[in-house]
């Protein structure tokens, strides 16, 4: 059974790029549809509604639909036409092939001032004597009717026999009505009866078989079901492959009315048929596997899975990384989650994520991400981390510190330097001539002069002849 959900609609809402509020077209045809729902809610802006092929039973939940100009309706189970005085611009109405039996329920299109085509062709109505004269007549709005046009003169001569045809129509309606009951009655008895068969089959012996004998042990069996060979298994599995395409051929060709109760049967046979072979051959669906964002070393990947255009600034003057994402022009800002992280941004945009590794380390929680309004794109802005509060402090602190202690010590040396005193009596005055040429002339004197020899008359002097004179 199909289910209108939020997801199949965004689904058939590509051309309108996934927005559902002010999307005007929507085809929703071989869905297998069983209630018609939650479509005046979500998307009140409708003009076009395409619900062909389906197994609508009613016709309900779209009178909210103020701008709806074509309902199509066509391959379903409706019985009745109702709930549409609401639709105020209706213009064309297809209901072909359906199982409408009560024709004097076109009396509800009179409200459908702006009705101008509709199609009941394949219905039950459609072959009751006077059909087409009793339509004519009673919707004066309408100018096309299956298809071919609606002559002036038709229609008064439709409106000249209204009061017997509309009696004709009313006795038709109560045979097709008592005809419909004994059919629901029929299908409900086979219905239950299709239960109850498979109730007991449900149901096997109290060993898991189908067919236990009494006197076998317990145990025996558990032990022959245990060691079967390869064999028997594939000739079971044959076997009852071969039960299920009978089962099949029987139903196929078995003879059934086309009624609404008949096109269900069908459906669950399909399903069930499906699900069967599903099991039997082991089938799963190839899941995709989800995208590797991360490695299992802890390497962040780049990824563009939804394929947008994307660009990295790098803000120097005002330490910024700003990445400006190119996010579709009318998608739902509904669909895009934002997630920044010290060393990458991912960006989910309709589930698909997009992935950046950043050049520099940011501050997430500063971070900010805005949208156009005009071009739609999305702007994330993200602080860097600045190196003064991070790295250098640190740094800086023991600098300083060195700098402080250094400065003491040598205030503590000035403190404690002994300085040389000279004793005021003998040099009151220097005298700065002679210090000057003291050092002129000393170098020369050291080279040009030899070295002054002790006098004779100096007390100690010895005179040894065999020592060679110094010259």
């Amino acid at each position: 059974m199909g289910w209108i959900t939020e997801d199949l609609i965004r689904r058939n809402a590509e051309h309108n790029d996934c927005i559902i509020f002010s999307l005007e077209e929507l085809s929703l045809h071989q869905q297998e549809i069983e209630r018609l729902e939650h479509i005046d809610k979500w998307c009140r802006d409708l003009k076009i509604l395409y619900l062909q092929n389906n197994l609508i039973g009613k016709i309900e939940n779209v009178s909210k639909l103020k701008k709806l100009e074509y309902l199509n309706l066509a391959l379903n189970n409706i019985e009745k036409i109702e709930n549409l005085e609401g639709c105020e611009v209706l213009t064309k109405l297809d209901l072909t092939m359906n199982f409408i039996g009560e024709l004097s329920s076109i009396k509800t299109l009179k409200h459908n001032i702006h009705l101008q085509e509709l199609f009941l062709m394949g219905n039950p109505c459609a072959y009751f004597d006077g059909y087409r004269e009793f339509v004519v007549a009673t919707l004066h709005q309408l100018k096309w009717l299956d298809g071919k046009e609606i002559e002036r003169s038709e229609r008064i001569q439709a409106l000249q026999n209204y009061p017997v045809t509309e009696q004709q129509i009313r006795e038709q309606e109560q045979a097709y009505c008592l005809k419909r009951a004994k059919e629901r009655e029929e299908a409900q008895k086979k219905l239950q009866e299709e239960h109850g068969n498979v109730d007991k089959r449900s149901n096997p012996g109290f060993d898991g078989r189908w067919y236990t004998d009494i006197n076998t042990p317990l145990s025996s069996l558990e032990n022959k079901d245990h060691f079967q060979t390869p064999a028997i298994q594939v000739e079971e599995h044959n076997n009852k492959k071969l039960h299920d395409d009978e089962e099949d051929l029987e139903f196929w060709n078995k003879p059934c009315l086309f009624t609404p109760e008949s096109r269900l049967e069908t459906l669950r046979h399909v399903e069930k048929q499906r699900k069967d072979r599903e099991k039997l051959s082991g089938k799963k669906k190839n899941m995709k596997p989800p995208r590797t964002l991360i490695t299992d070393d802890g390497k962040v990947l780049n990824v563009n899975e939804p394929k947008l255009d994307f660009s990295l600034k790098d803000d120097e003057k005002h330490h910024l990384i700003i990445l400006d994402l190119t996010v579709y022009r009318y998608m739902d800002t509904s669909l895009i989650d934002v997630d920044v992280q010290p060393t990458y941004v991912r960006v989910m945009v309709k589930g698909k994520p997009f992935q950046l590794v950043l050049p520099a380390e940011v501050r997430p929680d500063s971070s900010s991400a805005k949208r156009s309004q005009t071009t739609g794109h999305l702007v994330v802005c993200m602080p860097k981390v600045e190196e003064v509060f991070t790295g250098s402090r640190p740094t800086s602190r023991s600098a300083k510190t060195t700098l402080d202690s250094s400065r003491e010590q040598t205030k503590e040396r000035s403190k404690n330097v002994e300085k040389l005193e000279v004793d005021p009596s003998k040099h009151s005055f220097p005298d700065v001539t002679t210090i000057v040429q003291e050092k002129r002339h000393a170098p020369r004197r050291l080279k040009s002069e030899p070295k002054i020899m002790p006098r004779e008359e100096d007390p100690g002097f010895e005179d040894n002849p065999e020592v060679p004179p110094l010259i």
